[in-house]
């Protein structure tokens, strides 16, 4: 095994452990944003339908 190939090995353990880490992270960013995105719209359902509640009471 020559130099060139043991460089070429190294560079695609990197690339791959790098890639697995990048991939994890934009999950999890992505995980986040979707929750809050399902928590706004189950906010302004609530919001709306007590607004509806208390407006007829009055």
């Amino acid at each position: 095994m020559n130099k060139s190939t043991l460089w070429t090995v190294v560079g695609v353990v990197v690339a791959v452990i790098l890639a697995w880490i990048l991939v994890d992270v934009l999950f999890t960013v992505l995980w986040f944003i979707g929750k809050l995105v399902v928590v706004a719209v189950v906010a302004v359902i609530v919001f709306l339908v007590l607004r509806s509640v208390f407006a007829r009471k009055e």
